[in-house]
């Protein structure tokens, strides 16, 4: 049977001390359970790196605390069961079982649940870090108990998610914080566009930004710059412009207009006199962000878009040439090529289908980036080698440039002094 203590005695005072601090230290432990278990470890690294001062300084403090969650939450857990557990038993002393029952309820509810929890829900940093040495000290004491049964929760749960988001949360999470959702943001509407087309640039392809090849202008290599054709070139507002060979879909190599800076159109200089530079081939289904970190290398800010597809042969070829091959055709510009009409007019007995689900997307990605370092190991095309043709099992489709891909990333036209012009 419990002892009671009468009023005004000093066991009295001591057993109400003792109450007060169970319930504080109930409190202490519920809400440091919310606040420091609702922080994940990510959200506190950013706030020790780019937080206010106060914050970083906060983090930094929480961060060592909060490692070991599962170890953490058992301490907390059991530091706060052990206080409401204690508080009946000195109630008891004071009061009837009945009315220490009501009373513990009451005060763990009040103050060692609702009041610390709303508390810590909103402060939580700076109350963890205030209270950091001491969770400290309480980690070491409970350590016997609560180490085990964190390891089995280890075991059994693993380890707590790191709270990174994946690109298509992210990017609704971009756009809650503009200014536009009204939720109190600070990013501008070109701000999280700008975000939103990097985060979905990994996820578009050379086929989403091209420019169709029925839509692009290109110049035959057999061509002459007559007053014309630099007239039209001039006209179209290009810095750069793809060379075909024979037929619009055989591009070879882009001009810079540039240089035809020194080029008279009375002289009609041959297209084929004047710097050529290489133009590299890349997938129909090549990411976007893949084909920028090409561009930034240097080579060429233009390449054609091809597409795997199967060949038919309409008609056999004939046995004499059989042993003809479109990878052994060496071809010169400045004499007859008998050779490559050959290769030519074979390619025409075959008629091109579009794969339907376009092969497998990574070799073929793979295979264009080795297509491309080695195409572009010299960025000049020189005439009197062997003149880049397309393989048999790709169609040309387009053509991509380096404006293409940003105007991906910023999801909006970008309109030169020429394209203004034009929209007047």
């Amino acid at each position: 049977m419990a002892v009671e203590y009468r009023c005004c005695e000093s066991e009295f005072f001591i057993h109400i001390l003792v109450i007060v601090f169970l319930v504080v230290f109930a409190g202490m432990m519920s809400g440091l359970t919310l606040g420091l278990m609702s922080l994940s470890l990510v959200d506190l690294e950013v706030l020790a790196k780019s937080g206010t001062p106060s914050d970083r300084k906060n983090a930094a403090k929480i961060l060592p605390v909060v490692q070991n969650q599962h170890l953490l939450l058992c301490t907390l857990l059991i530091c706060n069961a052990a206080a409401m557990e204690a508080l009946p038993i000195f109630l008891d002393s004071l009061i009837t079982a009945w009315g220490a029952i009501l009373i513990s309820v009451t005060l763990i509810l009040l103050f060692g649940e609702i009041i610390p929890q709303s508390v810590c829900s909103r402060y939580g940093l700076a109350i963890g870090a205030t209270m950091a040495p001491v969770v400290r000290v309480l980690v070491w004491i409970c350590f016997p108990i609560a180490y085990p049964i964190s390891k089995l929760l280890d075991y059994l749960l693993g380890h707590r998610n790191s709270g990174l988001f994946r690109r298509a949360e992210l990017k609704t999470l971009v756009h809650f914080h503009g200014n536009q959702a009204g939720k109190g943001g600070e990013l501008t509407n070109d701000e999280t566009t700008i975000i939103a087309g990097a985060l979905e640039l990994h996820d578009k392809t050379a086929g989403d930004a091209m420019t169709p090849i029925s839509e692009t202008f290109s110049i035959d290599i057999n061509g002459k710059l007559d007053r014309d054709l630099t007239n039209l070139i001039l006209s179209k507002g290009h810095s750069r412009i793809p060379v075909y060979y024979e037929q619009p879909k055989n591009i070879i190599g882009l001009l810079l207009v540039k240089n035809l800076l020194t080029i008279h159109p009375e002289d009609e200089t041959p297209v084929k006199n004047v710097t050529i530079r290489k133009i590299p081939r890349v997938p129909y289904t090549m990411r976007l962000d893949d084909i920028l970190n090409e561009f930034q290398k240097g080579h060429s800010h233009m390449a054609v878009v091809v597409r795997q597809c199967n060949k038919e042969m309409v008609q056999p070829a004939r046995q004499a040439d059989a042993d003809d091959s479109v990878q052994d055709v060496r071809v010169d510009i400045d004499v007859e090529k008998p050779p490559l009409e050959k290769s030519m007019k074979s390619r025409s007995l075959q008629k091109c289908k579009s794969l339907p689900n376009g092969g497998n997307a990574s070799s073929k990605r793979n295979r264009s980036r080795r297509t491309w370092s080695k195409d572009m190991q010299s960025d000049i095309l020189r005439i009197d080698e062997t003149l880049p043709n397309i393989p048999d099992e790709e169609e040309v489709v387009g053509i991509i440039t380096m404006e293409d891909v940003i105007e991906e990333l910023l999801q909006e036209e970008i309109f030169d002094e020429t394209d203004h012009a034009k929209h007047l």
